[in-house]
């Protein structure tokens, strides 16, 4: 079958042919339909996140996968029926973490991630997995499917926040998304029903496409070139909530500024080693004094896919129509792996329901 991998050694991806995989008691064979590309794909390619899985010399990419079930094999699922995988598995067996629902609180070391850390990914024709880690979801899912795992950390770092001011009566206004790649875009149309008031901050000049879905979503773009993250609150307002999807590691420490008292700022971001100063002193203070928190968030699991799942399907179709805004094969994997300011989110379909 056909798959798109990175081989030892290499930074770019290519489409290798390798033996259709069979499943094992418990799993259930899919065909694949898309495969979502992201940032992370990105940083496995260039080695900076992630690892190939033992004993090969090549990884198949992928994590934001909708495929449809071939082979039900004994499990619970049926043939014909649309699915979502979740990304983590225990390394050997199982563990504590696994066996509480709870995969995406276990530290390095004591998980595997599809496509992404120690496994290997969606991106070819078919895969297999346990059925637990599988989401079923609706036929109209089929091409927009691949988004619910990137919502699902969305609903996950949302749970956190708001279970972080919990203690007292958090009623958040405003929100600050940084990042208006389609993780950023996505959140801000999450947070629609949620907050009165958002902004989005970006670097692109206009016309954009981001920029004319952020103005459509009734938000604020703000252009990090002419307001940076510590002036936020002096232009615009201080913000309840701050959700970082940049993985620009200042970001992490200017959020404090952009926060207003007793809000709270979730990273998501994922950045390279990087030495610079701070006003450690300031921030401290400020955290303690104003109520401050930072948190930070990675993957999510079965709960918040599902979550995800239903906040899909009360996502506007206009937006959903503009999000997705390329479509390659596999053959295209050059072309897919570009990039450009004229894309939002890069999908590779290997096939239709």
């Amino acid at each position: 079958m056909r798959a798109v991998a990175v081989k030892a050694g290499a930074s770019s991806p290519e489409v290798v042919e390798i033996d259709a995989p069979e499943p094992d008691d418990g799993e259930a064979l899919m065909r694949t339909l898309r495969v979502g590309i992201d940032g992370t794909d990105f940083e496995v390619l260039k080695g900076t996140h992630g690892g190939f899985p033992e004993g090969d010399d090549y990884q198949i990419l992928g994590h934001e996968a909708v495929g449809v079930v071939e082979d039900p094999n004994g499990t619970d699922l049926e043939e014909g029926q649309l699915v979502v995988p979740t990304i983590r598995r225990p390394p050997a067996g199982s563990n504590e973490y696994f066996e509480r629902g709870e995969p995406d609180m276990a530290p390095p070391g004591t998980y595997l991630e599809r496509g992404i850390d120690g496994a290997h990914g969606f991106m070819s024709e078919y895969f297999t997995s346990p059925a637990e880690y599988l989401v079923p979801i609706p036929a109209a899912f089929a091409e927009t499917g691949i988004l619910v795992e990137p919502m699902s950390n969305t609903v996950k770092a949302l749970e956190h926040s708001f279970s972080s001011r919990s203690v007292f009566d958090w009623n958040p206004e405003t929100a600050l998304v940084l990042g208006n790649g389609p993780l950023g875009l996505l959140t801000l149309a999450m947070l629609d029903s949620t907050v009165e008031r958002s902004y989005c901050l970006g670097r692109r000049d206009r016309p954009d496409p981001t920029i004319d879905i952020i103005e459509d979503l009734e938000a604020t773009y703000v252009d990090s070139r002419e307001t940076p993250v510590t002036e936020f609150a002096d232009v615009h307002e201080p913000a309840d909530l701050v959700y970082e999807a940049t993985g620009y590691a200042k970001h992490a420490y200017e959020t404090v500024d952009a926060l207003a008292p007793n809000g709270v700022g979730v990273l998501l971001g994922i950045p390279d080693d990087w030495t610079f100063e701070i006003d450690g002193g300031r921030l401290h203070r400020e955290l303690v004094l104003e109520n401050k928190a930072l948190l930070g968030s990675v993957n999510s699991h079965l709960r918040h896919f599902e979550s995800a799942k239903e906040s899909l399907d009360r996502l506007p179709d206009w937006f959903l129509d503009r999000i997705i805004t390329d479509v390659f094969t596999p053959e295209e994997v050059d072309q897919a792996f570009e990039g450009g300011d004229d894309r939002i989110k890069t999908v590779i379909e290997f096939g239709t329901r």
